[in-house]
């Protein structure tokens, strides 16, 4: 996409003291240099630990966004919990500036969902769907967020979303984020869910023990492993089961 919003991101290594302390031991990390963000979405997979959540908290930091999730203009703070990562990282920008932008995160959406009510300010909650976020269930309140706060032209970074939805819920997040993508949108999101990884068009990095690398859809092992439980629910939970009776 030549008018990405965010079209890559470097890691000023230079900057680095040694790369066997956390966040830059991680091997994604480690091996970074500059990460390609030129698609309309970009999505970070990978195991638990592999780092895609430090990256994208990283990059969203880099922004100008709260670690904790929300708006450029949200000061949510309970934990400082972030990696320095985000000081070793500069943003290549593209010719748009971003007309709004949000950093939405499953984990401290709670804190997130507080902060706006503690506002008491009708326009905040109008702009968050009109009923107060603790209100609603959590995914009622991810969907709503998305469907009435995100708009046009923005920048959304969204961390591990799926873990607040339901299938019907990861489907109605998909069908949002298509319609912002047409309006001049780009997303960078963290995920486990291969309903996100099938989003059209998007780029897909895998992270693990190896480093990170760039991926069709069809090569993830995330999709490989939906695709053959369903396929033969019966066969995949035998051999599963026998591998840990021998293990």
């Amino acid at each position: 996409m030549d008018d990405a919003l965010v079209r890559s991101v470097v890691l000023k290594r230079d900057g680095v003291d040694d790369f066997e302390v956390y966040p830059f031991s991680i091997p994604a990390i480690r091996q970074l240099d500059e990460l390609k963000l030129d698609a309309q979405v970009t999505l970070f997979a990978g195991e638990n630990g592999s780092g895609k959540s430090t990256l994208v908290e990283a990059i969203a930091v880099a922004a100008g966004f709260n670690a904790e999730g929300g708006s450029r203009h949200m000061t949510v703070s309970t934990r400082p919990s972030h990696s320095v990562l985000h000081k070793h990282l500069r943003l290549v920008r593209g010719a748009r500036r971003p007309r709004t932008g949000y950093f939405l995160r499953a984990e401290s959406f709670f804190n997130v969902a507080t902060y706006v009510e503690e506002l008491h300010d009708p326009g905040a909650t109008a702009a968050h769907g009109g009923i107060p976020l603790h209100e609603r269930s959590h995914g009622e309140s991810f969907i709503s967020l998305v469907t009435h706060r995100f708009g046009p032209g923005g920048l959304y970074i969204l961390d591990e979303p799926e873990a607040a939805l339901s299938l019907r819920g990861n489907l109605a997040l998909m069908r949002r984020m298509h319609d912002l993508v047409a309006d001049g949108s780009q997303f960078i999101v963290s995920t486990h869910s291969p309903i996100l990884l099938g989003f059209p068009g998007a780029k897909i990095y895998v992270l693990s023990g190896d480093g990170m690398a760039e991926m069709r859809f069809e090569e993830t092992e995330l999709v490989e492993l939906t695709k053959s439980f369903l396929e033969d629910r019966e066969r995949f939970l035998r051999h599963l089961f026998e591998d840990e009776q021998t293990s």
